[in-house]
């Protein structure tokens, strides 16, 4: 078997028992997420070896979409750690085998305290699987290990199980972009969903024109505010916009009239706007709906405040 035929069987063998994932659920798996949606509590994720190191991944997904929870080493907890969990919390019991004896030690602990305890295993009939409120089967048929010892295709249904569980937890809450950001200030997802126009947008020396100017000394006004754009206004009232594309196309249209023209005769009479205190996502949408590079910014009373531009978008 070459290098290459090795890592498509990998690939072929944990792909099958992940499609193999939708067959093994019961009505546990709904019941787990309900239990996960009624606790007052957090979510405690507890494994040992490398479940635990999946559980690490899920407590942090499971946190980072709007399910508190945490990991709890289970050798750990059986020295003192079990002072973390309280009565209202949800246990998510992780192993394979469903007889890892840091895992089962914990048990009887979690059934005094009244606490649920989903187990998350590969045998049914498992002591873990047995002695917990609901059991998630992720049984495989063969780990991708050619020794069937390290741990591979079980781990990665294990994963997967855990994803599910929190996509599901998410469509249940209604959970929305918004909400991530919060959990996420520091990411550029974060920063994007956060970040407010005002806080991205030019506000000084704006290409500002009256209506009457001419196209000749409205193309030197756009070039000198390097925005690309014009905004026509009249005392404190928009008129209109014009961009470097609509003097263009004036160029081929008027030709040598063009210099003559005034500005309103081209503008575009109800350009884009939005408010300051709108989010950099939301320009960005009406920016690709409409096809266009620029913004009219208002503030509260709207009046202008000033102007985004797309460039400005993708570096908020």
């Amino acid at each position: 078997m070459t290098i290459q035929e090795s890592a498509r069987q990998t690939f072929r063998l944990e792909a099958e028992a992940i499609a193999k994932l939708a067959n093994l659920l019961t009505p546990d798996f709904d019941e787990a997420v309900k239990a996960m949606l009624r606790a007052k509590g957090k979510v405690i994720v507890t494994g040992m070896g490398k479940s635990g190191i999946i559980g690490k991944k899920i407590a942090a997904t499971l946190a980072s979409t709007g399910t508190s929870s945490f990991f709890m080493h289970p050798g750990e907890a059986y020295h003192g750690d079990l002072g973390m969990i309280e009565k209202e919390d949800v246990v998510l019991a992780m192993s394979n085998s469903g007889q890892t004896d840091e895992v089962l030690k914990l048990i009887p602990y979690l059934q005094n305290n009244g606490n649920t305890v989903i187990a998350m295993t590969g045998r049914p009939e498992s002591t873990l699987a047995k002695n917990s409120r609901f059991h998630l089967n992720v049984a495989v048929d063969d780990e991708a290990c050619p020794l069937s010892l390290a741990p591979t295709t079980s781990t990665t249904a294990m994963l997967v199980m855990g994803d599910a569980l929190a996509i599901a937890l998410m469509n249940e809450r209604g959970f929305k972009s918004e909400d991530y950001a919060r959990f996420h200030p520091g990411g550029s997802l974060g920063r994007r969903l956060l970040t407010k126009v005002g806080d991205v947008m030019r506000k000084n020396d704006l290409p500002v024109v009256p209506a009457d100017m001419k196209l000749g000394d409205v193309i030197i006004r756009i070039s000198d505010a390097r925005l690309g754009v014009a905004i026509i206004m009249e005392q404190e009232r928009i008129l209109g916009l014009v961009t470097d594309g609509d003097v263009r196309r004036a160029m081929q249209k008027y030709s040598n009239r063009f210099f003559d023209i005034p500005v309103e005769q081209i503008m575009t009479r109800t350009p884009k706007i939005i408010t300051v205190k709108d989010r950099i996502t939301d320009a960005e949408e009406i920016m690709h709906r409409h096809k266009i590079h620029s913004l009219i910014v208002v503030d509260e009373a709207g009046k202008l405040a000033g102007i985004v531009e797309l460039y400005d978008l993708m570096r908020g």
